[in-house]
């Protein structure tokens, strides 16, 4: 198990590699200036400067299968492993106590990711240098916003179909109505084992299908970094670099106090949680997804010790309400929208804006760049120019990288957590499949 964990996470570093490389190859041989562009006879061909986006668009046909077929394994996935974990805790009480822990520490976590990246943005105050002119008052980024009110809210996470929920992926809402099929099922006990056993062979064999899927990562991961490089050049690291680096340097700030609260609950063995991930970090960070790393985090974490139950029931969840890593960037993009217009908000309308983002932000999983749907309908709720979102979207994929890395460190600290509040958390096992001491 170990020694095929190690091979994929090289092969997947490999084939970052392989396609920055690959990208930058492609960029170089068409990166000519545009009067040396030639179209003979005038008939309209493939010219030197279509030809990255050309071969971005093939290559990256490796990314889309490979973030297809996860979804396609996602929703069975979740509503099978839920409902045996529901099930398996015996009654509404159980499933209210955890529930109650798992959410206080997701707004506790989603509060902290905020407010830390609303100091760092203030204190490093990326956007000022560029000194942009508002722009004019109709221009739109192209981006939805989210619908703000408590109804639309609503409307997102209690699902009026099961089978549409799963069909969309939704999954907040399939997580609503997996609780309610959980607990009817402990509710009327022997009746329902039949259902449980079947669920819980249907969650085995998903995880089976996911280990077949995951051996197509490291193509996936290849595809989507030669198409971003061969389309934007290494300057793409360059144009926003302060930006890039600023925001790296917030999330590695969230890392530190993730795992110093992880360490202040779970001691030493933090570190090995951390180590124990690693492949769906780096699986999350090369596809930009972190959904492409759900099915390994969940392997990972009862690896780890944390009682199958528990991780059934959190990890589900934390996936529409612990998006750490997404939750940091709302915050710093706004605020650095707003100060490459030269717009200065109060402290009173930051904290307003804080407050905002946590609300509107739960229940979008699932939705295209969730991120910028909610930071759209948050500009425009501050006067914010709604355009300013274009300054993002050339390195949005780049921030998204480290966000889905951070979302999947965020979530798995909170099922660990929850299994040690529990007392559910076990010894685990070792490289070696042996028991490990707490």
């Amino acid at each position: 198990m170990k020694k095929s964990s190690n091979r994929l996470t090289l092969f997947i570093f490999i084939a970052m590699l392989v396609g920055i490389s690959t990208g930058y190859a492609v960029w170089l041989a068409y990166a000519v200036p545009a009067d040396q562009l030639m179209k003979p006879g005038g008939v309209a061909t493939i010219t030197q400067s279509d030809a990255p986006q050309v071969f971005a668009d093939r290559i990256s046909i490796l990314t889309d299968i490979f973030l297809r077929l996860v979804k396609m394994i996602i929703a069975p996935l979740v509503f099978s492993t839920l409902v045996v974990g529901v099930a398996k805790m015996g009654d509404i009480k159980a499933v209210g106590r955890v529930g109650g822990k798992t959410m206080l520490w997701f707004i506790s976590a989603t509060f902290v990711s905020l407010f830390l990246g609303l100091v760092l943005v203030n204190i490093m105050k990326p956007g000022l240098s560029l000194n942009l002119p508002l722009p004019d008052t109709h221009a739109s980024s192209g981006i939805a916003k989210a619908d703000m009110t408590l109804r639309g809210f609503f409307h997102h996470v209690v699902p009026d179909s099961v089978i549409d929920a799963m069909a969309k992926n939704e999954i907040l809402q399939i997580v609503i109505f997996a609780i309610f099929f959980g607990v009817a099922a402990a509710a009327i006990g022997e009746k329902a084992q039949t259902v449980v056993k079947l669920m819980d062979s249907v969650a085995h064999i998903m995880l089976k299908v996911t280990g077949f899927v995951m051996n197509f990562a490291p193509f996936a991961v290849f595809g989507a970094m030669a198409a971003i490089i061969a389309t934007k050049g290494l300057s793409v690291l360059l144009v926003y670099g302060k930006f890039i680096i600023q925001f790296y340097l917030g999330l590695f700030s969230l890392w530190i106090v993730l795992a110093l609260v992880g360490w202040l609950i779970l001691g030493k063995r933090v570190f090995r949680l951390l180590g124990g991930i690693k492949d769906p970090l780096l699986l999350a960070f090369g596809t930009a997804s972190s959904e492409a790393a759900y099915p390994r985090t969940m392997a990972e974490l009862e690896r780890f010790g944390c009682d199958n139950r528990i991780v059934s029931f959190v990890l589900p969840l934390g996936y529409s309400f612990n998006l750490d890593g997404s939750m940091m960037y709302m915050t710093f993009a706004s605020l650095f929208i707003a100060q490459a217009y030269g717009m200065h908000l109060g402290i009173d309308q930051q904290i307003t804006m804080l407050l905002v983002l946590m609300i509107t932000s739960k229940g979008i999983a699932g939705v295209p760049r969730a991120s910028l749907v909610v930071i759209a309908g948050t500009l425009s709720m501050f006067h914010i120019p709604e355009a300013g979102l274009l300054l993002l979207l050339g390195v949005d994929h780049l921030l998204d990288m480290g966000r889905s890395a951070t979302n999947v460190i965020g979530n798995a600290m909170a099922t660990a957590v929850v299994s040690k509040w529990e007392n559910k958390l076990g010894p685990g096992d070792d490289s070696n499949g042996i028991l490990v001491n707490k």
